[in-house]
């Protein structure tokens, strides 16, 4: 659960990296009922608001469409209830709020959906995507360059489009809209999350980790498109990671399925490397050492994944070291 967003201003550990590709269908608007910010400069606890806010939409700039023009479900968001208002024929889009209005179909008092866990700016997003096909910042495509951007974000860093949880740990919005949009049964949305999110520049380690984090907490091991993102990633920036002591301190930590799947990830990217047909072994006390194997398949590596509190740390001093 979330209590509001943050924008980190620290970006010490940090890397660059730019990928992905998308494009965007533009229409009008949406209504709501309390418009959500699209990022803020706040403290954790502080009410969701900012002076970046998009201006109050009114009824004339719904979609003259079909949708539009069916009844309109009140959908109450966040601990604070938050509240918006869509067409029934939008939400219908998703199978996972049509099914909740079509149960409401003889409520006299209109229809409600209740969403206590979710994010206001993440539910913003994905309202907006219901309308338009596309959320805020809107994604382009710069012909001379021949590149992929972000609308706004010309001096805009990764971190600037978090969300702070519950425990204050600083998480990348898209990945929780493409969660979202996991649990709202809307694919497209995700795929456009996900190239979204390879646009994002200097984003700190420890945004990355957490980010990474909530992505194996929040998608089965069935969807691996987010997970595989965030694996690729750790890899490509190998050397930002190995110098950042947080990576250290969140393989200690333990918890996730996230560093075996990096080691596994890593075995694989040792393979491959034409210089190198090495795979690595896992000793029983945590530590790794070399094997030579050219017939062996990397994702059949038969690792132990340390579960000892001293396994952890010697095995995640030994893939730092590895990581090089």
């Amino acid at each position: 659960m979330f209590i509001s967003s943050s924008r980190s201003k620290s970006h010490r550990e940090s890397f660059q990296h730019r990928a992905g590709k998308s494009m965007s269908k533009k229409q009008k608007s949406f209504k709501e009922i309390q418009l959500p910010i699209k990022r803020v400069t706040t403290t954790r606890l502080a009410p969701v608001s900012s002076s970046h806010s998009s201006p109050t939409r009114t009824e004339s700039t719904y979609p003259t469409s079909p949708d539009s023009a069916s009844a309109v479900v009140t959908i109450s968001v966040g601990p604070e209830q938050r509240l918006f208002a869509a067409h029934e024929g939008v939400l219908n889009k998703s199978p996972y709020f049509a099914d909740i209005v079509r149960a409401q179909f003889f409520e006299p008092a209109g229809k409600r959906i209740e969403l206590p866990n979710e994010a206001p700016e993440v539910f913003s997003a994905v309202l907006e995507y219901l309308y338009k096909g596309d959320y805020t910042p809107n994604i382009n495509y710069d012909k001379k360059r021949g590149s992929w951007f972000l609308e706004d974000q010309e001096g805009t860093q990764g971190n600037d489009y978090c969300i702070q949880s519950a425990h204050g740990a600083s998480i990348l919005r898209d990945t929780v809209i493409y969660c979202s949009a996991y649990r709202y049964q809307l694919p497209e949305l995700q795929r456009l999350a996900l190239k979204k999110q390879g646009l994002a520049a200097n984003v700190q380690c420890s945004t990355i980790l957490s980010s990474a984090r909530y992505a194996y907490a929040n998608t089965p091991a069935s969807d691996s498109k987010l997970r595989a993102h965030y694996l690729a990633l750790i890899i490509r920036s190998r050397n930002t990671f190995k110098r950042s002591g947080t990576m250290q301190l969140e393989m200690e930590a333990g918890g996730t399925p996230l560093f075996f799947d990096l080691f596994v990830a890593m075995v694989n990217h040792l393979v491959s490397t034409p210089e190198s047909l090495n795979t690595l072994h896992v000793h029983a006390d945590g530590s790794l050492h070399r094997r030579m194997s050219r017939a062996a398949n990397p994702l059949e590596c038969s690792a132990v994944r340390p579960t000892h509190p001293t396994m952890n740390s010697l095995f995640a001093a030994s893939l730092l070291t590895v990581i090089d």
